[in-house]
């Protein structure tokens, strides 16, 4: 049965100037310490690359918090909710700490895509509960 769903689109120009602004500091507030790995070695190689992979996991990020229904409230946080990727490439959701707690706690899974362009990320997301009969 579903959850919730979310969606987002993100500017990335808007991204970039956080960037201008604040620098890695802006990064690494919203970035898990893994995709700020990631983040700094596409943005050595390629820095509009690294802008639209940081663009990506903002807009994944608040797909991920519309469709759980907290927004940017605890337990959810930039940081404990972390965009990685399985061999094949497909997007997942990976949660830490409390999140993660909290998420478990209610049989939920999610289901997250991403996408960018050269001005926009889009994200949409699917949080499902899991029948626990099913297990």
């Amino acid at each position: 049965m579903i959850y919730g769903i979310g969606t987002d689109i993100c500017d990335v120009r808007r991204i970039q100037a956080s960037l201008d602004r604040h620098g890695e500091r802006f990064a690494k507030k919203v970035l898990s310490d893994g995709e700020f790995a990631t983040w700094q070695t596409r943005t050595r190689r390629w820095p509009e690359r690294g802008v639209r992979y940081l663009a990506t996991r903002f807009s994944a990020k608040e797909a991920f918090s519309k469709a759980i229904g907290l927004g940017m409230t605890m337990p959810m946080t930039w940081r404990s909710c972390e965009i990685g990727k399985l061999p094949s490439g497909k997007p997942v959701v990976v949660l830490h700490g409390a999140l993660k707690d909290w998420f478990e706690a209610r049989h939920l899974s999610a289901y997250i895509t991403v996408t960018d362009e050269t001005d926009y990320a889009a994200s949409f997301c699917v949080v499902e509960i899991i029948d626990k009969n099913s297990l």
